[in-house]
């Protein structure tokens, strides 16, 4: 948990100056997260996952960052962030994650989203616990294949 304590505090100083911009505090500013704390969110994926495929839930938040747990044990849809990358560090779990190629039935979600039933073409990569992984903005990707189910913490970050 440390490890990915520390990803995700490398990963935030990464806006740099954003961070004076922000006051101390702000309401939308959550900076820590112990073992326990992301245990306990785990948890309650698990009991509440029957209802939805995919549970998504913040761990930490410093605006415009959040950092994320999904809990997903069967494919979801196909994404692309126009505006945002997106790191992923797999804290349990296996999956297959496609990127690359176009997006099947291609819908506008929100202004700068857009979602998909599956990805044409694209790239295979077998992803398991320890993994950490970038999605550069405006890049088809999708999660599928999950053997049992995949805990994920991701991370949004904006780039336009």
């Amino acid at each position: 948990m440390r490890r990915i304590a520390s990803l995700i505090i490398a990963a935030l100083l990464i806006g740099g100056p954003a961070f004076a911009q922000t006051p101390a505090a702000a309401p939308d500013m959550k900076t820590y997260a112990s073992s326990a704390d992301v245990q306990a969110l785990i948890a309650h994926a698990r009991q509440i996952h029957k209802a939805e495929p995919t549970i998504i839930q913040p761990i930490l938040q410093l605006a415009p960052y959040r950092a994320s747990l999904e809990y997903r044990t069967t494919t979801g849809p196909a994404a692309v962030h126009e505006t945002e990358a997106e790191f992923f560090y797999v804290i349990d779990g296996t999956a297959t994650l496609v990127t690359g190629g176009k997006l099947k039935d291609e819908k506008r979600q929100n202004a700068s989203n857009l979602g998909g039933t599956g990805i044409e073409g694209g790239q295979n990569r077998t992803i398991a616990k320890g993994d950490f992984i970038v999605v550069p903005q405006g890049v088809p990707h999708q999660l599928t294949d999950i053997k049992g189910e995949l805990v994920l913490m991701s991370l949004h970050v904006p780039r336009s």
